[in-house]
């Protein structure tokens, strides 16, 4: 048996990028001579196997064919005769289809294995997909999306850009499964260039079927997405961008409820929605004219500032980068938050005292004073 470093691991090798994860594919191996050897199974239907001490994935060198719809309808063939150029000639790109020896000590030695020109596209800045099987997958379609917000300087091959929208003829889109929809989503976000994820979208006709109505009317309007590419770039330069800020600045424009309606769709994580529909109500208070202490209590109150402030300042500091008129809110932020509840309490009559509504009452008061102190003029 033979066993490759595959994958993104070779890729991010030729490219300068630090290797963090690395993927193995084991060529002349059985199921059997792995778990001989103390490889722990996978699964029963996956030839994947975990090495008894580092844990890493070490997967059985194997062909694939088309048998049902979706990303998941495919049969695997693993077997020692199955080569390791069969074994990459199934994967997506040819920047992807690269592989390289590992020695008995775990080190990548020898030439890179490149039988489809994954060097030569690196060099060209090309994403090109390696054979006619990749319109099979629709999973694919938003991998190549992904990709392109993380290198953005690529372009996509025409013969690929054509495969792209094959894929979203086929229909096959709609097998995705939500969670697997934002799993792509999420780390495109995540990437170098998150608004270049949601053009090939576009271009390809798939973003009717993972977007919002309002952030497509966005992106196809040149002056709503100069501003929102400028919003990302501000969030870019002060190193502050994670998936949460990015999904919010993208969302910024939509109401809470088109975000709420999205993200049930894609089974956005909770947190990360609530952030955006947080910022999207906190966007719509801070550019109106004029708006009082009241509207700020009522977004500190939307937003549970008094059990989780540090949200909120994310929120506010996200408003800041932005170029919004934030000090009102930042100051009774940090006034109401300097309220003592319990001298609240205290300061009620002892019948008062036994009523939840006047306490809350109170407490309301109280926050709403001090906020009004600090933002008067």
């Amino acid at each position: 048996m033979n066993v490759y470093a595959v994958g993104g691991a070779i890729r991010d090798a030729v490219m300068g990028i630090p290797v963090n994860d690395i993927d193995y594919v084991v060529v002349g191996s059985s199921a059997e001579e792995m778990i001989a050897l103390g490889y722990q199974p996978v699964g029963k239907d996956f030839p994947v196997f975990l090495h008894s001490q580092t844990h890493a994935e070490y997967a059985l060198a194997r062909t694939e064919r088309k048998t049902g719809v979706g990303y998941q309808g495919f049969h695997f063939y693993a077997d020692p005769s199955v080569t390791l150029d069969q074994d990459l000639q199934r994967r997506d790109l040819t920047i992807n289809a690269m592989a390289q020896r590992i020695d008995d000590n775990g080190a990548r030695v020898g030439p890179i294995i490149d039988p489809y020109g994954g060097q030569n596209d690196i060099e060209a800045k090309v994403f090109r997909h390696v054979s006619a099987a990749f319109a099979e997958d629709p999973l694919r379609l938003l991998r190549i999306a992904r990709f392109a917000a993380r290198f953005p300087t690529f372009t996509i091959a025409p013969e690929t850009q054509e495969a792209l929208k094959a894929i979203v003829q086929s229909g096959e889109l709609s097998a995705l499964s939500p969670e697997r929809v934002w799993q792509e989503l999420g780390r495109g976000m995540g990437s170098v260039d998150p608004l270049r994820m949601l053009e090939v979208l576009l271009e390809t006709g798939a973003a009717d079927q993972f977007l919002p109505q309002q952030l497509i009317a966005v992106c196809r309007n040149q002056g709503l997405k100069k501003q929102l590419a400028t919003n990302l770039d501000l969030l870019a330069a002060k190193k502050i961008a994670d998936v949460d800020l990015v999904c919010a600045v993208l969302l910024a424009d939509l109401c809470e409820e088109a975000i709420r309606q999205w993200s049930e769709t894609i089974r956005m994580p909770h947190g990360t929605r609530d952030f955006a529909e947080l910022f999207s109500a906190l966007k719509k208070r801070v550019t109106q004219q004029g708006y009082s202490a009241v509207d700020i209590l009522a977004w500190f109150n939307r937003a549970d500032v008094w059990r989780k402030p540090e949200r909120a300042e994310k929120l506010i500091a996200l408003a800041g980068v932005l170029g919004f008129h934030i000090k009102p809110i930042s100051a009774g932020l940090g006034a109401a938050l300097a309220i003592d509840s319990q001298a609240v309490i205290q300061s009620l009559s002892a019948a008062e005292q036994q009523q939840g509504e006047c306490i809350r009452s109170a407490i309301d008061a109280a926050r709403l004073q001090a906020v009004e102190a600090v933002t008067a003029t």
